[in-house]
């Protein structure tokens, strides 16, 4: 599991093989959804988009599924 959370964790450190469990001052902590759009982006978009667009990505998908659905999206999934 921890191999997991590394792995997630590998993205928002910007150095491979270490690990930023906790989130800095001011920013926000990532979703699932926002782990796998920046996994997408990395894997087939060779992350040419950075993660203010990624963030408005997955909040226009999370709005748009709430608005079709009436229902609420959990904040481990979508904050």
């Amino acid at each position: 599991m921890d191999a997991l959370k590394n792995f997630a964790n590998k993205g928002q450190s910007g150095a491979a093989g270490t690990s930023n469990t906790a989130p800095a001052a001011g920013a926000q902590k990532d979703d699932y959804g926002d782990k796998a759009a920046a996994f997408l982006n990395k894997k087939y978009n060779n992350d040419k988009l950075d993660r203010s667009q990624l963030e408005k990505i997955t909040d226009g998908a999370r709005e748009g599924f709430e608005k079709v659905t009436g229902k609420h999206v959990p904040e481990k999934f979508s904050n």
